[in-house]
This record gives structure tokens, C-alpha cells and sequence, in this order.
């Protein structure tokens, strides 16, 4: 890895949002842990202190609330591609994985996950 790549990591955003197809699901708001991993090269934040010189990871969280909290998904695959639509987003993202738990979907485990990935260099 690059020395100038920064690495910002949402850790367990915790939101509620109607996730699924079983009438449960769909009439009830559900919990959801999203952890994001977002790499940019952050060359000018390091020698500028100039917020405008850095991604703004707190917009970037903004954008995935609003995503999460005011729609409906039926698949875990489609809710984490929007998520990670917004993740990489900006044009300075070289790189940007989403998992998104969805806790006590089955009986006898903690969570259901799904993960994606967006890599620059594979689009």
C-alpha cells in the first residue's frame, strides 16, 4: 500500500430499517450493524490540516443514515450495494468494502452478513 492512503473505517453503525420478505420483515423495522472500510489517498490532509483536503467521513455517514432509515429493501445484496455506492462514491475512493449484519435472521446464529467490495483499479 501507498504511504499517502488513508484508510477510514465506520465501525458497528448501528441503524433500523425494513429489511426482508417474511411479513414480520416487512411490517417491522429491523436492526442492522454496517462497517464500512473506505481507502483514499489523503497526500494533501497529511501536509494541509485543511478539511477540504480530506474526505469527510461524517458526510459520507449522513448519506448512508438517510439511505438506511428512510427506505425498504427485501435483499441484504441490495441494501450493502447501496451502501457501498455511497462509500465509493467520491472520485478521490480507490477502494471500499461494506458489511452489513443483520442480527438474529436465523435461529441459532448471531447474524447474517453480507459483504461487498469496490476496488478502482476493477472497474
Amino acid at each position: 500500500m501507498r504511504p499517502e492512503i488513508a484508510i477510514i473505517r465506520i465501525k458497528n453503525l448501528r441503524l433500523r430499517t425494513f429489511i426482508g420478505i417474511k411479513d414480520d420483515e416487512i411490517q417491522n423495522k429491523q436492526d442492522i450493524l454496517i462497517n464500512a472500510e473506505i481507502h483514499y489517498s489523503a497526500a494533501e490532509a497529511r501536509n494541509s490540516d485543511n478539511m477540504d483536503d480530506a474526505l469527510n467521513y461524517r458526510t459520507i455517514t449522513k448519506k448512508i443514515i438517510e439511505l438506511v432509515e428512510h427506505n425498504r429493501f427485501n435483499l441484504l445484496e441490495n441494501l450493502t450495494s447501496q451502501v457501498l455506492n455511497i462509500a465509493s462514491d467520491h472520485a478521490w475512493v480507490e477502494f471500499a468494502s461494506v458489511e452489513i449484519d443483520k442480527p438474529h435472521a436465523l435461529r441459532f446464529a448471531d447474524s447474517v452478513s453480507l459483504s461487498l467490495c469496490y476496488s478502482k483499479n476493477n472497474t
